[in-house]
């Protein structure tokens, strides 16, 4: 009994040292509360601000959170960084339809960044760990861009950086290299911080370690500054004056739809305000003038009274013009692009390949009408995809048509370049996503594609913010948002390819071949590591 007693006064006494204490629990939480928050300062780093820098301190946070972690805390925290980015990021997509499908589309992606986090946790401790990281990073980037449901690249890394110092890396790799400078330089940061603080603590200076973490965080800079060279705004084939018609719509939301007809008519009768002030002596006339999105709903092959509109602004400005439509052929429904000539009428269309899921067409319909019957109601009939690019000849130039949605995709916009375009227009319909930062983020993109592919890029958009882009990413005129305008400016003509265009996808298997390599070499390590502690 007197040692049965001893022992529980022993146990009594080790209760309170061995309890944590609530400043304990609290400390727990902080890797939690990092995670988070550096997500949020990566959204931070994004358009429509300016502060692209933001995101390399993110990432050094994330590497310190995820440093040694095991498969299941990397995930949760992965998750955490995830959502703390992305549920600001893509607010947009709830304006007019609730949060639901906010909240939904948010989570399955943050799923993907969860699963990043378990891979950087994994190599975190490989030599020159930061390249495996960002190797990894990017990975996750071109999962996210592929499935499901096509894929939704939103929220790359590369589309933050369009006022960055690493900007040039897209003409030579793309937004996988440009991506990857940049989570590669924001790990060294991390790594660079970390080593600093151990030696502090150890007195020990592990100079491999930090020299690799500096050339880490340096070479992508210097890459970039080498880069500039492959970055240029001279015309190669001449000029071409461009006009870009901003028309607005009657009112903000999904409800600008049933005023189709008002639609067309304001994009016409901006067309024609044009017309007069060039017939005054007081705008240039343009080559060919640019319609965005949707700015003809009323399909004109099948309605007499919009090709009547649409004709007599064409023949009002004297030059063709890129017509947005909804086109009905063989019971189906296609987003198309309408080249009109003001003599010939309709000589060419094309039909837009990436159409955005549960916008232009509802994947899984059955499941979710069961869900909401009034989200299937949104989405009466599935549009149907283009198969072929999209390269009109407008006067003498050859211009690319990037519709919309399908600006975020790499394949998209090259496939127009790789095909003979000069110049690129990306028409858009924003008009649905009310003032949200939808249309800044959007318009990011197009700056990157500029130097990724070095041509002028056109953003006519229903309702701003409409922009001429040079070819080195620089805007050079924009309207605001909500109003009816018209930009109309000479552009240079490019034809040749940057590395970027010229490599197309190789960038990208390459990371994925490093990335794997990395977590190969992880799990490798792990094991033969289990291996000798059993013996």
């Amino acid at each position: 009994m007197t040692v049965t007693a001893t022992s529980v006064g022993r146990q009594d006494q080790q209760t309170p040292s061995t309890a944590p204490s609530r400043g304990a629990r609290l400390l727990r939480l902080v890797p939690a509360a990092a995670a988070a928050l550096s997500g949020v300062l990566l959204y931070v780093s994004f358009p429509p601000r300016t502060l692209w820098w933001l995101a390399l301190p993110a990432f050094a946070v994330l590497g310190w959170v995820l440093r040694g972690r095991g498969w299941k805390a990397a995930l949760g925290l992965g998750y955490l960084f995830g959502l703390g980015f992305l549920l600001p990021l893509l607010v947009w997509t709830g304006v007019e339809v609730g949060p639901g499908p906010w909240l939904a589309l948010v989570a399955i992606e943050a799923v993907f960044v969860a699963l990043v986090g378990v891979g950087i946790a994994a190599v975190s401790k490989l030599p020159a760990w930061p390249v495996w990281a960002a190797a990894v990073w990017i990975a996750g980037e071109a999962a996210r861009a592929r499935a499901p449901f096509n894929g939704f690249p939103w929220g790359k890394i590369a589309f933050g950086q369009a006022d960055g110092v690493f900007l040039p890396l897209a003409a030579l790799g793309g937004t996988p290299v440009l991506g990857f400078a940049v989570v590669l330089s924001g790990f060294g940061l991390g790594e660079l911080v970390r080593l600093g603080l151990e030696r502090r603590r150890t007195g020990e200076v592990r100079w491999l370690a930090a020299n690799l973490a500096l050339l880490s965080l340096a070479v992508p800079f210097v890459a970039a500054l080498a880069a500039r060279t492959l970055v240029s705004d001279k015309a190669e084939d001449g000029t071409a004056t461009v006009a870009v018609i901003q028309g607005n719509v009657p009112r903000l939301g999904l409800d600008f739809n049933s005023q189709r007809r008002a639609v067309l008519d304001y994009h016409a009768r901006e067309t024609e305000r044009l017309a007069a002030k060039v017939a005054a002596g007081k705008a240039p006339r343009p080559d060919f003038v640019l319609w965005p999105e949707n700015s003809s709903d009323i399909d004109p092959f099948a309605n007499a009274d919009a090709a009547a509109v649409i004709d007599k602004a064409a023949k009002a400005i004297g030059a063709p013009i890129s017509v947005g439509g909804v086109v009905e052929r063989d019971g189906k429904l296609y987003n198309e692009q309408i080249l009109w000539d003001p003599v010939k009428g309709p000589t060419q269309t094309y039909d837009k390949r990436q159409i955005q899921p549960f916008g232009e067409y509802l994947p899984l319909r059955s499941l979710i009408g069961a869900i909401n019957s009034e989200w299937t109601s949104m989405v009466r009939q599935d549009f149907s995809r283009g198969t072929k690019p999209g390269v009109f000849t407008m006067d003498s130039a050859k211009v690319g048509l990037v519709t919309c949605y399908e600006a975020a995709f790499d394949w998209a916009v090259r496939s127009e370049v790789t095909d003979g375009a000069q110049m690129i227009s990306v028409p858009s319909n924003n008009a649905t996503f009310d003032r949200s930062e939808m249309t800044y983020q959007q318009l990011a993109m197009s700056r990157v594609r500029a130097v990724e592919h070095s041509r002028t890029v056109t953003v006519p958009v229903t309702s701003g913010v409409s922009a001429i882009i040079m070819p080195d990413g620089k805007i050079t005129q924009k309207t605001g948002m909500f109003v009816a305008d018209s930009l109309i400016q000479k552009v240079p003509l490019r034809s040749s390819e940057t590395p970027a265009t010229r490599l197309g996808i190789l960038p990208e298997i390459a990371l994925l071949l490093v990335a794997a390599g990395g977590v190969g070499w992880a799990i490798g390590a792990g094991v033969r590591g289990r291996r000798a502690g059993g013996v």
